[in-house]
């Protein structure tokens, strides 16, 4: 069941890497094949003026150079995350518009992104909450919605789309063929004639993008699960197997602990995530081709990861050490190695069965039941070492005593999570 981790073939997978990026569209579905459909044909309903001018911004390739758009990294068919399989297979983690870049971790889902809460501390659980980005950094303290800030950070990020400045992002939006969608819903062309109209401006592409990731097209709420509990939990909807995997989600395997199945307010499906932070001491992913960007360099010379193959993620630590906050600040050691909880909706989507996806923030993982073994086994198998060793969550996971039957009934169960169920 566990995979060989250690570092392999660094440099031949990172030559590898930027060969499956540029073939990726030969992985993405085919309409003409019964698959579902391409990326930018997908639609489901109508959406609103600035939904669509948000989609039109997703789906655009507002990069430099041309060649990368929001949906490269966050693909519809895969519940808007990686949508590529040979790099899911390799690393799981995307290079950027510059084709010798990498990020550091593997992209996570745009789906329901829209539902987090501004990044918080909760006083009464001792915990942070909310927000988006693996580590939360995009807090929603700026526009209102932690999915609004996030849109903004990829667009000028050097390893994504590496746009210069706010400017040169507007000035691309300024000659799509959607401009004219952009004056009705904003009541005006784009205007770049100060910074105080730069900056406006560019707020609204956030807005606009994060318009459409709340639209039913991204949070569809239209899984099997949904079919389920629209149906008064009716007996027959789920499968005897996935039944079961259902009981061992909310009892033996504590998954629900952290990923609740039962919505917080009446009338509001569960989103399968308590937005909270959490070190499950999952091991490094050798085959991430950030360990190669010591020998990559910025426009301004610097490496983009100095420290090499040295290089541990300290998640939401990472954020918090450099925060304005000082109280905030003080608690950057006890959340080092933590990562936000994401929502398990989706988790198993794909174009048919075979194909791969990435799981954890650095994508060590490659399926749903490596995922499981993993929370079932972590500390009575031969693992790797995690990745952080401080903080690992030592109470809810690592020796639950699960049957390989269990774990498969567990699997079946988060299928049935993945958006676009027809009964």
């Amino acid at each position: 069941m566990k995979r060989n981790l250690s570092m392999p073939f660094a440099t031949l997978f990172f030559i590898l890497s930027m060969f499956i990026w540029s073939c990726q569209d030969n992985y993405l579905p085919d309409s003409s094949s019964g698959d579902e459909p391409s990326l930018k044909k997908m639609t489901i309903g109508d959406l609103t003026p600035k939904e669509q001018l948000g989609k039109e911004l997703f789906f655009d390739k507002i990069s430099s150079p041309d060649n990368m758009s929001c949906a490269g990294c966050h693909g519809p068919a895969v519940g808007f995350t990686g949508p590529t399989a040979g790099i899911n297979i390799l690393g799981g983690v995307y290079r950027g518009a510059v084709p010798q870049r990498f990020g550091n971790r593997k992209p996570p889902s745009a789906a329901y992104a829209t539902l987090s809460p501004v990044f918080h501390f909760d006083e009464d659980e001792g915990i942070f909450e909310g927000g988006n980005f693996w580590d939360g950094r995009a807090t929603g303290e700026h526009l209102g919605n932690p999915a609004a800030d996030q849109a903004l950070g990829p667009f000028l990020n050097p390893v994504e789309q590496n746009n210069a400045s706010k400017e040169a992002v507007l000035m691309q939006i300024a000659e799509s063929k959607y401009v004219d969608l952009w004056e009705e819903v904003w009541g005006e062309p784009i205007d770049c004639s100060t910074p105080e109209e730069i900056d406006k401006n560019y707020d609204r592409v956030g807005l606009s993008i994060a318009a459409y990731e709340n639209s039913k097209e991204v949070n569809a709420f239209s899984s099997k699960f949904d079919y389920y509990l629209a149906m008064g939990e009716a007996e027959g909807i789920l499968n005897e197997e996935e039944t079961w995997g259902m009981e061992l989600f909310n009892g033996k395997a504590q998954c629900f602990l952290c990923h609740p199945s039962e919505a917080e307010e009446e009338g509001t499906p569960p989103l399968f995530t308590d937005f909270t932070f959490d070190n499950l001491g999952v091991p490094k992913n050798p085959d991430n081709p950030f360990y190669l960007m010591d020998e990559v360099y910025l426009d301004d010379g610097s490496p983009i990861n100095p420290q090499g193959a040295a290089w541990i993620d300290p998640g939401l630590g990472g954020f918090l050490e450099h925060h304005p906050n000082p109280d905030w600040q003080a608690m950057f050691t006890e959340n080092w190695g933590k990562h936000k909880v994401p929502t398990l909706r989706n988790v198993g989507k794909s174009p048919g069965n075979a194909f791969p996806k990435a799981y954890t923030h650095n994508g060590v993982f490659k399926s749903l039941k490596e995922v499981v073994h993993f929370y079932n086994t972590r500390d009575v198998e031969s693992w790797p070492p995690p990745e952080v060793s401080e903080n690992v969550n030592r109470d809810e996971l690592g020796n639950l005593g699960l049957t390989d039957a269990e774990e498969d009934a567990i699997v079946a169960f988060l299928k049935t999570l993945s958006d676009g169920y027809v009964p």
